[in-house]
């Protein structure tokens, strides 16, 4: 029988492992990605080869950079596989047969988001790419460039990691081919999955190997989902069902106990059972209580281990002190990579959300515990960005994270935080057991324009407005010294219905922020805007509540140009609400679990779309055709407290098909019947 799996021991400091053997061969200018670079480094072999679907950038903002550098670090030999050709196997053996194992991932951003819209058509671009062509990258790259890697050599061992990997670690609705697909790890056939952010993981998991570990054995790292016929001895299994009939979920974790999810050939069929699997996954995502997880797939059980402890300070400024390079490879000569061009000149200071927006993935990823870099680190990194960087400007382009204002933010209580299972910190409304504290992040910013050389310094990162009105002192500095014209804000949506299942403050909150805004920015002299983004056609949001949101853009004088639609991604709570018609938000019990209405067929999410765009001409049928169905033809007129004009002007509303009339089985119903967007970051 298998020895007893113990999990919930300290942390192991990210740099204290012994280095291995090959670090006397020293860090890299950059990342060997040939084997003529291979040989001017003087290596005979790589240790370890990571496939990714993005062009090789060396920089913090890249997946590929982080890992492999810090793996570098730690005295591995490391190459780069870049955007291979994925139609034979030998692009994947171009730098040799690595000698511990392949690391794959699919890029920053999952593959099928990457190549398709939340309308599922075919992207013809790629932000990730050189020259920003699109098709460079198979569908479900992280399957595919698993199997060539397998074709190319059979016995090295393949670890998957990533966003693509870590949002399908366990059975998961695909919106792209409408079905519940099993963890990526079984369709890969890899041998393990890190996920979440993977440093301590992946460090870990490279020196076991090179010990002579094999990938299955690795079931005690946190972070870690492995494959195995039968549980260790020793543990106790606590069933899904058996959660939301008990006060289980208020205890603090249990290291001998494992949740078991629904099967995948369970979830597969029974939405309820889905909807149950997600919240339990969620509720299980906090590293100081959470339990492993395991989940049955045929014959074999998928072993999930507890979240991985968050970086310190200390380990956050040492992962990003690395040797970067800061430029893409060389072999890319002048081509513009856009997404590269869009970072070149920013700053990370910190990780996590906190948020808990039941439409993103930045939460399943990244974790709700903030991880912060100290000011010394940033301002060094800023200081290299002014000194290294070709085509400087003095301008820092962003400083921020995943949010911009939740920079050093954290429970007053270690040991509150350590128990809690609330998905959100700042849902329904602010915890007052958060610090909101701003100064430390005001500090920062006034010492970082304060270098020598930098002319300003830019927030461009989204800033948690409920959280910025706590403090009108960061408000007043943001606006005053860090605004380029105009601020970018997610508010969602307006109405009640739709804010409660994305899990976002209502509207209130927003018109608190525009106040202290235009306040600091009419003292400072400046003619500065708020450009506020929405949804359209997320679960749980009617008809009445899109029109509702557009005669509330009317009344505000806003027209917006871009418009987000509900994307499903994988994991995400608001996309268990998409497939299962359940509110995974409140407790899954059978028969009485609360339902979700979703908004699927595409005519019905082109009008909630039409509704955000309600000034333009080419979607003025349909609205007028849905407000008649609705019984608000009230709203067709010149009318300032009307919507659209009865009026149409000469070429326009035949735009593909979505100002043509609505068909009988195709008109809007007063209330959703069933069933898009996701922030990725």
């Amino acid at each position: 029988m298998n020895a007893p799996t113990v999990i919930n021991v300290p942390a192991k400091p990210l740099f204290s492992h012994r280095k291995y053997w090959a670090h006397r061969f020293g860090p890299a200018p950059i990342l060997p990605m040939t084997r003529a670079e291979m040989d001017e480094l003087g290596w005979d072999s790589c240790d370890i080869v990571i496939v990714t679907g993005d062009a090789y950038v060396d920089h913090p903002s890249f997946g590929m950079a982080i890992i492999g550098r810090l793996l570098e670090a730690q005295g591995f030999r490391v190459g780069i596989i870049a955007q291979p050709d994925w139609q034979s196997a030998e692009p994947f053996k171009e730098l040799g047969r690595p000698n511990l194992f392949f690391g794959i991932t699919g890029g920053n951003m999952d593959s099928m988001v990457n190549r398709y819209t939340s309308d599922r058509r075919l992207r013809h671009n790629d932000s990730y790419t050189p020259g920003g062509e699109g098709g460079k990258r198979p569908d479900r790259s992280v399957i595919v460039y698993a199997q060539r890697c397998r074709e190319a050599f059979r016995d090295v061992p393949i670890v998957l990691g990533g966003i693509e990997s870590s949002l399908r670690r366990i059975a998961h609705y695909d919106y792209w081919s409408d079905k519940v697909r099993r963890s990526i790890l079984v369709d890969a056939k890899a041998d393990i999955l890190l996920y979440g952010n993977a440093e301590r993981a992946v460090v870990e998991v490279a020196h076991r190997i090179a010990k002579g570990a094999t990938p299955s054995e690795i079931d005690d790292v946190r972070g870690v989902a492995v494959l195995k016929t039968n549980l260790p001895d020793g543990w106790a299994e606590l069933h899904a069902e058996d959660l939301e009939s008990s006060n289980e979920g208020a205890h603090r974790s249990n290291t001998q106990t494992v949740v078991r999810l629904p099967a995948y050939e369970q979830v597969e069929t029974d939405r309820e059972a889905y909807a149950r699997a997600s919240r339990v996954l969620h509720r299980e995502s906090n590293p100081g209580n959470a339990r492993a997880l395991v989940q049955k797939h045929g014959d074999r059980d998928l072993w999930l281990t507890p979240p991985p402890i968050p970086l310190t300070t200390a380990e956050m400024d040492g992962v990003y002190d690395l040797p970067y390079a800061r430029s893409p490879h060389p072999k890319y000569g002048d081509a513009k990579i856009p997404a590269w061009d869009m970072i070149r000149f920013s700053v990370t200071i910190m990780r996590g959300c906190f948020g808990g927006c039941s439409f993103c993935s930045i939460t399943e990823h990244e974790g709700r515990i903030i991880q912060s870099r100290s000011e010394e680190s940033i301002l060094r990194e800023i200081e290299t960005v002014r000194d290294k960087v070709p085509g400087f400007t003095g301008v820092i382009s962003d400083i921020g994270g995943p949010t911009a204002n939740m920079y050093r933010m954290a429970c007053k209580d270690k040991e509150t935080e350590s128990v809690c299972r609330r998905p959100s910190c700042v849902y329904p409304e602010v915890c007052p057991n958060l610090n909101t504290n701003h100064d430390p992040l005001i500090q920062l910013y006034r010492k970082a324009r304060e270098l020598p050389g930098i002319k300003k310094v830019m927030v461009a990162s989204g800033v948690r407005y409920d959280l910025a009105v706590k403090s009108p002192a960061y408000i007043r500095e943001l606006v005053t010294h860090h605004v380029g014209g105009y601020l970018k804000i997610a508010p969602e949506h307006t109405e009640a219905g739709p804010l409660s299942k994305m899990m976002k403050p209502g509207i209130g909150a927003y018109d608190r922020f525009k106040q202290l805004f235009d306040q600091a920015a009419k003292e400072a002299g400046k003619e500065y805007f708020l450009i506020p983004y929405f949804i359209a056609a997320h679960p749980g949001t009617s008809d009445e509540d899109m029109m509702n949101l557009a005669l509330w853009l009317k009344k505000n004088r806003y027209r917006a140009d871009q418009v987000q639609t509900f994307l499903p991604s994988p994991m995400a709570l608001a996309t268990a609400m998409y497939y299962s018609g359940v509110n995974p938000l409140r407790p899954v019990k059978r028969g009485a679990s609360e339902a979700v209405s979703a908004i699927k067929k595409l005519r019905q999410r082109r009008l909630h779309k039409a509704f955000l765009r309600y000034h333009d001409p080419e979607n003025w049928p349909v609205l007028r055709e849905a407000l008649k169905e609705m019984g608000r033809a009230d709203l067709i007129g010149p009318g300032r407290h009307q919507l659209i004009p009865a009026w149409q002007p000469a070429g326009t509303g035949d735009r593909g098909g979505e100002g043509k009339r609505l068909g009988r089985k195709h008109r809007p119903q007063r209330f959703l019947t069933k069933g898009v967007r996701e922030k990725v970051r």
